[in-house]
């Protein structure tokens, strides 16, 4: 059966982030019911056409059970992407945990670039400018909106 496995057994509050434009950090907690000896496997997909990939590097816990996992070189799809995290245990069977994400609403973006400020005395005050940060998928970059926060007048 598809939902094979003890009951509880599955990872929880799986979440991921891609940050410095290509690195992804996913973590979860351990199925409250999962045997001690439960470890778990992260797997994903950026599309259907691609090949699912394991992960390149596990975080481990105190116990040496994976709990987390960093991917390299990942690029943002216009798919969503597809989450796999199945685990073994020799005591019984793991449930498997699945979902699908958007890539591009879990990337943190980098702070914008070459921010430089001119302040004169006159009306105009000051001229701030700023390059779009790097990003692995947005290309037109009019689709960022920003906010300027000015501490000390």
């Amino acid at each position: 059966p598809v939902f094979a496995g003890m009951n509880g057994s599955a990872i929880e509050n799986l979440s991921c982030v891609i940050y410095n434009i290509f690195l992804m950090n996913c973590t979860w907690q351990a199925g409250r019911d999962a045997p001690a000896d439960t470890q778990y496997f992260l797997y994903w997909q950026k599309s259907r056409e691609d090949n699912q990939m394991e992960c390149e590097l596990y975080m481990k816990d105190e116990n040496c059970r994976n709990m987390g996992c960093i991917f390299q070189n990942v690029s943002i799809g216009t798919e969503k992407a597809y989450f796999l995290v199945n685990g073994s245990s020799k005591d019984s069977l793991i449930q498997f945990y699945d979902e699908y994400i958007d890539l591009y609403k879990i990337e943190i973006l980098t702070a914008p670039l070459n921010v430089t400020a001119h302040c004169t005395r006159d009306p105009a005050g000051c001229i701030i400018t700023w390059h779009p940060p790097l990003t692995s998928h947005v290309e037109n970059t009019k689709c960022f909106q920003y906010e300027i926060s000015i501490q000390n007048k």
